[in-house]
């Protein structure tokens, strides 16, 4: 048959992008994190996305829980079905390889049972767990979570991120020795549940510094040491754990991408912000602003087509904040 002029065609190719082999092959490494949506995006998932992106990785964010709360508390939260989690995850990963885990708040012991699971399934790739604050739960509610994550997740745990004490209260209860736990302790707590490494934040130092130690029981690997800030800031914990875990997906050697994770959340510190009444948060976007404020003083036209090129997002800016 003969077509007539309206009978329908097949699309035509011309003007549009060709899309070669070569082109299909290129891809940004991925990493799947397990954590709760904050409507107020000081951390949880809006965090994860954030900092992760940051370092040029391509997130698959996993929602676990809802947190009811603003800049200044949490109120409460609702945790999702284990098997509504599971199947997020395992959907995306039956079509997407990724290259590191991170698991932060999952709202329930079901929901660390079900995380538990999948990445027991990807036994090689490296699980990045962070524990954050979590005294605003009801004691029963809060001794069951930390039980079935101590149990479950940390065995799988490669390197675990904490506030010194959040993870004293919650692996040494029973301190009794009159000089205070040091990282190696600490660590030594953490490793007697599986944990390989612990990154241990936010230790009081001399003369309004706070001192963080990447720690094993034998060893201390690295330390950072930081200005204390006037401000009191929420999401910190959440904005170093997805930054270090992007930057090993990225291939950086565990040293480099703690230094690397500790001077970006120095400096999301630096640019922090407080867009309502209750406390700062990191602006983890810093570095965007700050080249596109640069090109606009300067007219930078580096693309050569009129506008400017988009900020290098592989490698964060020196540190060389003087708060």
């Amino acid at each position: 048959m003969t077509p007539t002029d309206d009978s329908p065609q097949q699309p035509t190719t011309t003007g549009l992008r060709a899309t070669d082999n070569a082109a299909q092959e290129l891809t940004l490494p991925c990493v799947m994190t397990f954590n709760a949506n904050d409507p107020s995006g000081a951390g949880g998932l809006c965090a994860d996305v954030t900092a992760m992106s940051s370092a040029s990785v391509h997130v698959l964010p996993v929602v676990c829980a809802l947190l009811i709360r603003d800049t200044t508390e949490i109120q409460d939260h609702v945790a999702l079905d284990d098997e509504a989690v599971s199947e997020q995850a395992r959907v995306a990963l039956e079509d997407i390889a990724v290259a590191a885990f991170k698991v932060g708040f999952l709202g329930s012991p079901e929901v660390v049972s079900a995380v538990t699971q999948i990445t027991n399934d990807y036994e090689h790739i490296p699980v990045v767990s962070y524990m954050p604050n979590l005294a605003w739960m009801d004691d029963i509610a809060l001794d069951n979570y930390l039980d079935a994550f101590a149990d479950l997740m940390l065995p799988q745990t490669t390197i675990l991120v904490g506030n010194y004490s959040t993870l004293c209260r919650w692996l040494l209860p029973d301190w009794s020795a009159s000089k205070q736990p040091g990282p190696r302790d600490v660590a030594k707590a953490a490793t007697e549940h599986g944990v390989v490494y612990t990154l241990v934040t936010g230790m009081n130092a001399p003369d309004q510094f706070l001192e963080n130690h990447l720690a094993t029981p034998q060893t201390i690997l690295a330390t950072a040491k930081f200005e204390r800030f006037e401000s009191v800031f929420t999401g910190a914990g959440d904005t170093l754990s997805a930054a270090l875990c992007a930057l090993i997906a990225t291939g950086d050697d565990l040293q480099a991408a703690c230094a690397e994770a500790l001077t970006y959340l120095d400096q999301s510190l630096d640019a922090g912000f407080a867009p309502g009444m209750g406390h700062a948060l990191p602006d983890r976007m810093f570095w965007a602003r700050e080249e596109a404020s640069d090109d606009e003083i300067a007219g930078d036209d580096t693309d050569g087509n009129g506008s400017s090129a988009p900020p290098g997002l592989g490698s964060f800016p020196p540190n060389t904040t003087t708060h």
